[in-house]
């Protein structure tokens, strides 16, 4: 497992594996790693909670194997999160993220993944309001903003979360939380600043970093 730091402060970028060529998955990942990547953004669709499928416990164990010293952040877009918890902790993940918007017993949730010493977050879909998940920030320690509709990758940012970043920067900030605010669709480096300022702790990046041809690069413009 790696050494996952989640203090603030410090602008992390996550390349999405659900963008990168799987046809050399193993040296796309040691590449992204070695160019600077802080985390690797894993992807888990279920075919039901989003209308696409990804993949499941046997990758996030294929990036462990080949890059044993970076964050896995494992993103569950999936119906029934808790029941596949397991055995992506057991594959190698670091942090386990599951959706607000799912009908899991949140609480039983967050109490399964901490028992399991790592590190959970909470993510929400654009058209969900923060106010759904506020009073419940201090139990997490990643909050996911997402800026598209999951399901796909390579679409574009929405305008409108830029105010959504701004309010949960602000209130996290007020509550004096140490949560990591992470941003997840239509992230690139023309829009990386105003995000970034806005007060996002994490990017996510996919087909702007894997669809580069100088990763390295990317990831510093990104991270500014």
């Amino acid at each position: 497992m790696s050494n996952l730091d989640l203090t603030r402060g410090k602008i992390k970028i996550a390349p999405s594996v659900l963008a990168s060529n799987f046809e050399n998955l193993k040296d796309e990942l040691i590449l992204v790693e070695k160019s600077g990547a802080d985390w690797l953004h894993l992807d888990i669709m279920d075919g039901h909670f989003v209308p696409n499928i990804s993949f499941g416990p046997q990758l996030v164990n294929t990036a462990r194997k080949c890059c044993p010293n970076i964050v896995l952040d494992v993103h569950l877009m999936i119906s029934y999160p808790e029941k596949m918890v397991k055995e992506f902790i057991d594959a190698g993940a670091d942090i386990i993220t599951f959706h607000i918007e799912t009908s899991s017993d949140f609480q039983e949730t967050v109490k399964m993944i901490k028992s399991m010493d790592t590190s959970v977050g909470i993510s929400l879909n654009p058209e969900t309001p923060f106010s759904a998940i506020n009073s419940i920030l201090n139990q997490v320690d990643i909050v996911l903003l997402m800026s598209v509709n999951p399901g796909f990758g390579g679409q574009p940012f929405i305008p409108s979360s830029i105010d959504k970043i701004k309010k949960i920067h602000s209130y996290i900030e007020k509550e004096n939380l140490n949560v990591l605010l992470e941003v997840d669709g239509g992230v690139n480096i023309q829009n990386a600043e105003e995000i970034r300022e806005s007060g996002a702790d994490v990017l996510v990046a996919g087909t702007a970093i894997f669809g580069s041809d100088n990763y390295a690069k990317t990831i510093s413009l990104l991270r500014g």
